[in-house]
């Protein structure tokens, strides 16, 4: 199979929904192509948060295009890597559920005169207290 950017994020963001149901979450992709939201997920009437999913494929960087740098409340980026077995069913992508106040610290900008954002996978696998923190969308982690 071909592989590319839309395969790879749809994949991950229905992975991401399929977690969240089990969880008995009521969470519901949005639509559209460029958003910064890719994930609604209602805990409570009046008590709801944002995902936005960020997958990669190989061990690399994940590039941060589309995410606000204003920390946005109630809002988070789950970050996904397939290391380099995509196209292997039996294989689980690693997951990092991350408050967007925290994850905007870690956006870093490439050498000029490129202006893409990222964010480093060496920092990211480091960060043990935010891998399947399914409890921060749920509720029952604290911030």
């Amino acid at each position: 199979m071909k592989k590319n950017g839309y395969n790879t994020n749809l994949a991950s963001e229905f992975h991401v929904i399929s977690l969240l149901h089990r969880l008995g979450l009521d969470a519901n992709l949005t639509l559209g192509n460029k958003k910064a939201v890719d994930i609604v997920v209602v805990r409570h009437a009046g008590d709801a948060v944002t995902i936005d999913v960020k997958a990669v494929v190989g061990r690399v960087d994940w590039l941060m295009g589309n995410v606000p740098s204003v920390p946005r409340e109630n809002h988070f980026v789950v970050l996904l890597t397939y290391d380099g077995k995509f196209e292997d069913l039996h294989h689980s992508p690693r997951v990092w559920v991350i408050p967007h106040a925290e994850l905007v610290q870690l956006v870093k900008s490439a050498k000029p005169p490129s202006t893409m954002k990222y964010v480093s996978r060496s920092e990211v696998t480091k960060l043990t207290q935010y891998e399947n923190a399914w409890g921060f969308i749920s509720g029952t982690n604290a911030i």
